[in-house]
């Protein structure tokens, strides 16, 4: 069976297969230790997706953290959406203090303050410490949650080894019915930086969700102590929180779902601020995960076949992808009833598909080199293609409310902004990684230390075992 993110080849006996078979069509896993240990390592491989239905947690379980500067009314219009659950407020030291005690109260929130400005990690970490609950929402004040948000995400953390669960973020002006008045703001309805997509699945770095913003995130207690997010940073703190927890085993999952509304900036100076700041928290989050931050992850042999294809020698990178598709078929001999047509849709097919978004990687992270390189007659139309290719092919795949030529050039600026802030950032913490693409030769066996440690080995019958994932 293929599966998983990054995909990975399971090798399956036949008892193993019927109970697949049975699992997806809903039946429970058992109390057999063989088959535990199955369905761990699809699920925390990624290769199956749980669909848990209600839970033993409910939403008294859960205290909800808002951190807060200012924004009076975003907090007073939040507080009354999350109207029946238990609130903290942390202030993080807003020019009118008083007045957000008052709205807090007013909304029945506890309220705590941090006596200066010290960022949202901070404002977080104070409201995580005095939360009592087994899990814990943070939810940004210029959030709304949708009717009914919390209940299917509760049920996830029935799994012992789910940290945190994530719903989808979307723009304000996307969960409303209300014509989306100006460009940037049809713009944004389909290309939101905080909005991870429709497709749900675990969170882990260079996989198809990376990372899940902390706008709004729940937790379970357990795990934090008293210092979740990492103070020291003032950008990135979710992703970095995200990546910590992965690389201490556990699982962290996005389930689209479940909506909450976000209310971003609205101009296009904030906007492209805004998108800058997220670029220079590239630099400090690949000093303290320098294997997890890459404009793009790919294989040395599709590296090879988009080079030579760059480089006009088409018949090269043929035959460079035809040896990828055969070595990988040999690999695979054995293990699969029909090695040769599995390869060509792992190498082929996989090659073929990653092109595009291995290019929207590279070009956002060094768009502000390609748009120097229109400068330069030799290099202006390969800097053109790079800065519009991508945008055009999102234009084409997505349901964006807006014409072609303006989708084009927001899409141009947006990356542009994001990789000034990525130069920026990684200039500013002395490292290249968050520019340089990472070269994969072959990849590793999928494993979880949280999943040993608490698992143990398999008790002795050869149902199941994931095998070497296949890297063309």
């Amino acid at each position: 069976m293929m599966g998983g993110s990054p995909l990975g080849l399971f090798r399956l006996s036949r008892r193993a297969q019927d109970l697949t078979k049975s699992w997806s069509a809903g039946a429970a896993v058992g109390r057999r230790r063989s088959d535990q240990l199955l369905a761990r390592r699809l699920v925390s491989s990624g290769a199956f997706l749980p669909r848990p239905g209600p839970g033993s947690f409910t939403g008294d379980d859960v205290t909800v953290v808002v951190p807060v500067r200012d924004r009076p009314e975003q907090l007073r219009r939040l507080l009354t959406s999350l109207d029946g659950l238990s609130c903290i407020v942390a202030d993080d030291a807003s020019a009118d203090a008083s007045l957000t005690e008052e709205i807090a109260r007013k909304g029945g929130a506890s309220f705590i303050a941090l006596p200066v400005n010290q960022g949202p990690s901070s404002a977080r970490n104070i409201g995580l410490a005095v939360a009592t609950t087994p899990l814990v929402a943070f939810i940004d004040s210029d959030c709304v949650p949708s009717e009914g948000w919390l209940s299917p995400l509760l049920g996830y953390f029935d799994d012992p080894l789910v940290a945190a669960v994530a719903p989808r973020i979307v723009p304000a002006a996307a969960s409303s019915s209300a014509p989306r008045s100006t460009a940037l703001g049809r713009y944004l309805t389909a290309r939101s930086s905080l909005d991870m997509g429709t497709a749900e699945g675990l969170v882990r770095p260079l996989s198809r969700i990376p990372y899940v913003p902390s706008a709004t995130l729940v937790i379970r207690r357990e795990i934090a102590g008293e210092r979740l997010f990492d103070p020291d940073l003032r950008g990135g703190e979710d992703v970095d929180l995200v990546w910590r927890l992965n690389s201490a085993g556990w699982d962290v999952r996005y389930v689209p779902r479940c909506t909450v509304a976000h209310e971003g900036p609205t101009g296009a100076g904030p906007w492209l601020r805004r998108r800058a700041f997220y670029g220079t928290t590239a630099g400090p989050l690949a000093l303290r995960h320098p294997d997890s931050l890459a404009p793009l992850a790919t294989s040395a042999w599709s590296a090879a076949v988009w080079g030579l294809t760059l480089a006009r020698r088409p018949l090269l990178a043929l035959t460079t992808l035809a040896a990828s598709v055969f070595i990988l078929a040999r690999r695979l001999g054995g293990l699969v009833d029909k090695p040769g047509k599995v390869a060509v849709t792992i190498a082929g097919g996989g090659t073929a598909k990653s092109s595009i978004p291995a290019l929207k990687g590279l070009t956002r992270a060094w768009a502000p080199a390609f748009v120097l390189g229109l400068l330069v007659p030799r290099i202006r139309r390969a800097a053109g293609l790079a800065l519009l290719i991508p945008a055009v092919h999102e234009w084409w795949t997505t349901s964006a409310e807006l014409d072609p030529v303006r989708y084009a050039m927001l899409y141009v600026a947006d990356d542009v902004a994001y990789g000034t802030g990525v130069w920026a950032g990684s200039l500013k913490a002395r490292t290249m990684r968050p520019l340089l693409p990472r070269v994969v030769l072959r990849s590793r066996v999928w494993s979880s230390r949280s999943l040993r440690s608490q698992l143990g080995d398999h008790d002795g019958e050869d149902s199941s075992g994931p095998g070497q994932p296949p890297s063309p």
